[in-house]
């Protein structure tokens, strides 16, 4: 009797066994002639040599498509198990812009006409300024993109960066170390993470540094290659903070840029260096500039109300 051994390395062994290993007992129902013992982040196999090929196949397929889709059950299984290839079960890469399958099959796409040529622009542009007020989605669509980008192996890593700069707060104060100080700043980006990537598979990719995740600061001195790299709330980045950013860029490497020139955080008389950017690049080829508007707002149906009345108080100003 010969064996195989298929190590689980691009997916979360207990998502992909399912509860109570259910995922597994199906695979043997399909598999009865062979002996399936699945511990750890391995599969083990024993039987016939042909089967055991056949097997390995499935498997093979079964976890291609978890990683791409996030999911697995039984009507899954079974339309793998059947299929002649992934044509037969897989959904089209352009069946409803679907950007990501996230967290438990979630799927992630553009939801408005402005998130849609964000889409189009960072397709046709290797750098994309995205301008808009809270709530548009500039961040959490940029997010999915570098997800897909990284899934589709276009590029090798994320880098996320914002600028630490205080909204009124003060970060001396702020009790911990120098990432526990920090990490607050970060959360929106560890956020969208976790809507999109499994926990356990995100903590790995953080620890081995697939994702990064960083002050604007820790950006100095690198050259950003074969990655997707976000600077988020770049409307608080200083003249010098956005001209250092702007040059890291290596090869193979997609920069987006993100930001509210309504929401400055930055000392008075400091030019925001955003909109220094969008001045300055503004008619340079491969540099792509969307602004997104209150018809972008996905949260919550008051924040346009709120947006819109502010807009008409800083109007009198």
């Amino acid at each position: 009797m010969n064996e195989i051994i298929i190590e689980l390395e691009e997916v979360t062994p207990k998502d992909f066994f399912g509860a109570h290993n259910a995922n597994i007992e199906l695979l043997k129902k399909y598999f009865p002639k062979l002996k399936i013992v699945a511990r750890g982040t391995k599969i083990k196999a024993f039987g016939d040599d042909e089967l055991l090929e056949e097997f390995n196949r499935r498997m093979n397929m079964l976890i291609q498509h978890f990683a791409k889709y996030n999911k697995l059950d039984e009507n899954v299984i079974e339309r793998v198990l059947t299929s002649k290839s992934s044509d037969d079960y897989a959904t089209s890469a352009s069946s409803g812009d679907v950007l990501v399958h996230g967290v438990g099959g979630k799927l992630i796409k553009a939801q408005t006409a402005n998130q849609r040529k964000l889409v189009e622009s960072m397709r046709k542009n290797d750098m994309v300024f995205a301008i808009g007020p809270a709530g548009t989605g500039k961040t959490y669509t940029g997010v999915a993109l570098a997800v897909q980008a990284l899934k589709n192996k276009e590029v090798k890593r994320i880098i996320l960066t914002r600028p630490a700069v205080e909204a009124g707060e003060n970060l001396g104060f702020l009790p911990g170390d120098l990432k526990e100080k920090l990490d607050p700043y970060m959360q929106p980006l560890y956020d969208a993470l976790r809507d999109m990537i499994p926990a356990e598979k995100l903590a790995m990719y953080i620890e081995n540094g697939t994702i990064q995740i960083a002050p604007l600061a820790f950006m100095r001195g690198r050259t950003l290659d074969n990655a997707f790299v976000i600077l988020d709330e770049g409307q608080n980045t200083t003249h010098n903070q956005m001209k250092m950013f702007l040059t890291r860029m290596g090869k193979n490497a997609k920069f987006l840029l993100t930001g509210d020139p309504g929401q400055i955080d930055l000392p008075r008389r400091t030019i925001s260096g955003l909109k220094e950017a969008l001045l300055i690049l503004k008619n340079v080829e491969g540099v792509g500039m969307i602004f997104l508007d209150d018809n972008d707002v996905i949260r919550h149906r008051l924040v346009k109300k709120v947006i819109e009345a502010y807009k008409s108080i800083e109007n009198i100003e």
